[in-house]
């Protein structure tokens, strides 16, 4: 048994060591249009190492739009169930424009600890680029994984009085918090004699 066990956790941790990246494709739809999305973007991702996750950008085609669209949602879309599965942002067309890098970000649930994250969203910001200051000029991307967020403490009982009231602390008073700041007052006016002329 004890075998089986050991056994059992190695190839458990060797599956997440050698975890393939994932990829994900990131549509736009022009805001006000009833158009399919189009493909803007592929960025694999890996979060196999939840301390070293990392993305980058696979594919990118700068959509062609129209001169009257000024926003765009953004998000995963599946093709085949023509629907959004992920939650959607708006962005800018001038996040697309010349003269701007696209930055996206993935929002992936990491609470499963299985390294088989589900994209929640796709965001989009586009970063001015000026040209002595990066080299870098292509899209980037970035994963943030999203935990377990604080969990309520349930069922804390509750202290009653004898008549049956909730038990209070009794506030102290000034000099039952601050008695040792006179010792201390008393010792520097007992030490700090004068000049002795």
């Amino acid at each position: 048994m004890r075998v089986f066990t050991l056994a059992s956790a190695v190839l458990a941790a060797a599956s997440l060591a050698y975890a393939e990246p994932k990829t994900a494709n990131i549509y736009i739809q022009p805001f006000d249009s009833s158009s399919l999305p189009v493909p803007v973007a592929e960025v694999t991702y890996d979060i196999s190492a939840p301390d070293a996750a990392s993305a980058s950008v696979t594919s990118y085609d700068a959509p062609a739009l129209p001169e009257s669209v000024s926003l765009v949602r953004v998000g995963i879309y599946d093709t085949k169930a023509k629907r959004w599965t992920s939650s959607v942002s708006v962005a800018g067309v001038e996040n697309l424009g010349k003269g701007y890098a696209p930055r996206f970000l993935l929002s992936v649930d990491a609470t499963k600890g299985d390294g088989e994250g589900e994209v929640l969203g796709a965001t989009l910001k586009g970063v001015r680029v000026d040209a002595g200051q990066t080299r870098d000029f292509g899209p980037q991307a970035k994963v943030q994984l999203m935990g377990r967020g604080k969990q309520p403490e349930l069922n804390k009982p509750i202290v009653l009085s004898p008549e049956g009231k909730n038990v209070e602390k009794e506030e102290k008073t000034f000099l039952q918090k601050y008695w040792w700041m006179i010792g201390i007052a008393l010792m520097l006016a007992m030490g700090g004699g004068g000049d002795g002329k």
